[in-house]
C-alpha cells in the first residue's frame, strides 16, 4: 500500500529502518523489515486486528518503503524522512534495526509533536551515558533522547536488567520505570496526550522470541505484551517495533510474532 497522492490525515505508514550499526552484539537486526512485511501479509492469517480493524481496507494504513542510506549521516537520514512523513500529515511506524534509530524517530516527533509520552517496552532501559565508548550506541538512546527534552515523559515496561547507572539515569531523568517483576501494569497504560511506543523485541521472553540478539529470559508472553498494547488510552502518534534479528530466527517465529504486535499496533493507531 504505497502512499496515496493526497493521504488522509493521521494515516498510519510504515516505514523500514535497515539499520544496525549500533548494536553492541549481533547484526542482523537491519536485515528484518521486509521480513515482518512478509509475515504481516502471510496467508497464515487475516487482516483483522483482534480490536475489529480490518488492515485490508482500502486506505487503512501506507507504506514509505525502505529508507536507502547513501552518504548522508545515518541519524540525519532517518530524521528527515519521518520528518517528512509526520509534515504530509501521517503517523510513522518504523520497522527496525536496531534501538539507536528511537533517537533519530524521536528527534523528528519532538520538533513537531508538543507534549510526547514514550512507552518503552524492553528489557533493557537502554539509558547508559555511553557504551564502549559509543554514546549513540543501542543502549543509550533514551538518555540521549532525555537530555535533549525530545520527548516530555518516559514510560518503560517490563525492564529487567538495570544496573546500577542505570538507576541513577532513570532517577536523574525523571524515567518511570516498570520493571517485570511488577507487571501486569494495565492501568499505567492509561496516558493522556500523544503517545509514541517503541517496542524492543527482546521485551518478550526468548520462548517466544528466539530471533533476537540479546536474550534476557523471564520476560513478557506475547498474550501480556498485546494486553498492555490494548489498553493504551491516549492517541498513538507513532511507533516503532525494533532488534527483531532474522539471523537468530531460524524458523520465523519471531518474524509471525512481530507482525502480531504491528498488527495491534496498527489497529490501535486506526481506532483512536
Amino acid at each position: 500500500m504505497p502512499i496515496p497522492a493526497a493521504p488522509k490525515p493521521g494515516t498510519p505508514v510504515l516505514l523500514g529502518i535497515p539499520f544496525d550499526a549500533n548494536s553492541s552484539w549481533l547484526r542482523g537486526a537491519a536485515g528484518a523489515p521486509p521480513i515482518i512485511r512478509v509475515a504481516l501479509r502471510s496467508d497464515s492469517s487475516n487482516s483483522w486486528t483482534e480490536t475489529g480493524v480490518d488492515l485490508g481496507a482500502e486506505g487503512a494504513y501506507c507504506d514509505a518503503g525502505d529508507l536507502k542510506f547513501t552518504f548522508q549521516e545515518p541519524f540525519a537520514a532517518i530524521e528527515n524522512k519521518v520528518g517528512e512523513l509526520l509534515d504530509k500529515g501521517l503517523r510513522p511506524v518504523c520497522l527496525g534495526g536496531d534501538h539507536s534509530i528511537t533517537l533519530a524517530i524521536v528527534r523528528a516527533f519532538g520538533k513537531r509533536v508538543p507534549g510526547l509520552t514514550i512507552l518503552h517496552f524492553d528489557a533493557h532501559p537502554d539509558l547508559y551515558d555511553e557504551l564502549e565508548g559509543n554514546r549513540h550506541s543501542h543502549a543509550c538512546p533514551f538518555a540521549r533522547i532525555m537530555e535533549e527534552g525530545a520527548a516530555k515523559r518516559l514510560i518503560q515496561i517490563g525492564i529487567r536488567t538495570m544496573n546500577g547507572h542505570q538507576r541513577e539515569q532513570a532517577k536523574k531523568f525523571g524515567v518511570e520505570v516498570i520493571e517485570m517483576r511488577h507487571l501486569p501494569a494495565l492501568d499505567r497504560m492509561k496516558v493522556d496526550g500523544p503517545i509514541y511506543i517503541s517496542f524492543d523485541m527482546d521485551v518478550l521472553d526468548p520462548a517466544h522470541v528466539p530471533g533476537i540478539s540479546h536474550r534476557e529470559p523471564g520476560g513478557m508472553t506475547v498474550r501480556e505484551a498485546i494486553a498492555h498494547i490494548h489498553a493504551i488510552t491516549g492517541r498513538i502518534a507513532g511507533a516503532d517495533i525494533v532488534e527483531f534479528n532474522p539471523a537468530q530466527d531460524h524458523t520465523q517465529i519471531t518474524a509471525m510474532v512481530a507482525a502480531k504486535l504491528l498488527k495491534e499496533i496498527l489497529g490501535k493507531m486506526i481506532g483512536s
